[in-house]
């Protein structure tokens, strides 16, 4: 997959939109950014539960690794997309979504 596959597919999600951070192009459900796109690097950053994190790992280690210091401890976790396939991308994508869309809805 290639950044822009990406881009469409967080787009495609229920209440997503899309932002900017650090300047590079972020995804959000109610203002809470669930994964960061760097198109220069081919990769995505993603806001994981540390238990998905480690999972996720586990079962791809030459595909993700989490951020240094207290980022990657609370699950923020990095994918290559050079290598990544579909499902592997959209699995993850929706992991992130979902994990950040409870908490938009209890503020409510």
């Amino acid at each position: 997959m290639n950044p822009d596959d990406v881009r469409r597919l967080a787009a495609s999600f229920p209440e997503v939109t899309e932002g900017a951070h650090s300047g590079h192009p972020d995804f959000r459900v109610g203002g809470r950014i669930f994964a960061t796109l760097w198109v220069e690097e081919a990769r995505v950053v993603l806001r994981l539960s540390p238990a998905d994190q480690a999972a996720w790992i586990a079962a791809e280690p030459e595909l993700f690794e989490p951020l240094d210091g207290a980022w990657g401890r609370r699950g923020w976790t990095s994918l290559s997309l050079w290598e990544a396939g579909a499902e592997t991308v959209t699995a993850v994508l929706l992991a992130a979504w979902r994990g950040v869309v409870p908490q938009v809805y209890d503020r409510i």
